[in-house]
């Protein structure tokens, strides 16, 4: 049995999750989907003290005091901003890291940094409350600005989805023991439309390695694709040495 840490990326919450979850479950393997402060049912917590080293700390948090081993940890969009800094503070519980079509920082990058011309369109539609800038700011149909057609899927989204806090977006990495972080092994599940913007020596890498899959769908794929991303993270899981096969969905 496994233990997955699934981390969710901006604007959501641990319910884009669910569909992933259930699936999960069902093959016998323990998950959490914990909600990062001032997001989802998280929300009446937001204020000027959340960024991304307070993320960090929520799922260091997670990890410490479920006394979690050897997790997947997964990390959706900013999650994968956020699982690189838990698995820095907490590398002896983590026992793989998986970017779910995620930001893939190195130390001293923000997701700004990373995607920038994305982050900044985003931040002109933003607004500021309470002396708090919010960006991604939900709106009727929002949900299909992630990739789901369905229209059932997408007012499910809109119920749920809120705004983000953009000093998470702004704010530097900042890595503690980058050994021991990069002794972990990484994967990366993707979609296929996103890998021409990624990192071609990444990409590379890690498609040599064994440790990439690319799956056809829109960007919130653990909602669009839930079965075949759980394929993955299972092979993911039971994956014990370097160098295996690369699938492809």
């Amino acid at each position: 049995m496994a233990t997955f840490v699934l981390v969710h990326g901006g604007g959501h919450g641990g319910w884009c999750y669910q569909p992933l979850v259930g699936v999960l479950r069902e093959a016998g393997h323990e998950v959490y989907a914990p909600t990062l402060t001032g997001l989802g049912e998280r929300s009446h917590l937001l204020g000027p003290h959340v960024d991304l080293g307070l993320h960090i700390e929520d799922i260091a948090a997670v990890l410490r005091y479920e006394d979690l081993r050897d997790v997947v940890l997964v990390g959706h969009s900013y999650g994968g901003m956020v699982i690189t800094g838990a698995a820095d503070r907490a590398a002896e519980r983590v026992g793989k890291l998986v970017y779910l079509d995620a930001a893939t920082p190195a130390g001293g990058q923000s997701l700004v940094d990373i995607a920038g011309p994305i982050m900044n369109e985003a931040r002109k539609h933003g607004k500021v409350v309470d002396g708090i800038e919010l960006v991604l700011l939900p709106s009727p149909g929002a949900g299909a600005f992630y990739g789901p057609a369905d229209p059932d899927v997408v007012a499910w989204m809109d119920e749920r989805l809120t705004a983000h806090p953009w000093p998470c977006f702004e704010q530097p990495l900042e890595l503690t023991d980058e050994d021991a972080l990069r002794a972990i092994p990484q994967y990366h599940v993707v979609c296929t439309s996103t890998l021409a913007t990624r990192d071609p020596e990444l990409v590379a890498g890690a498609r040599k390695a064994g440790r990439l899959w690319d799956i056809d769908t829109g960007h919130d794929l653990m909602i669009t694709e839930p079965r075949a991303v759980a394929d993955a993270l299972l092979e993911i899981a039971a994956a014990q040495v370097p160098g295996w096969t690369v699938c492809s969905k």
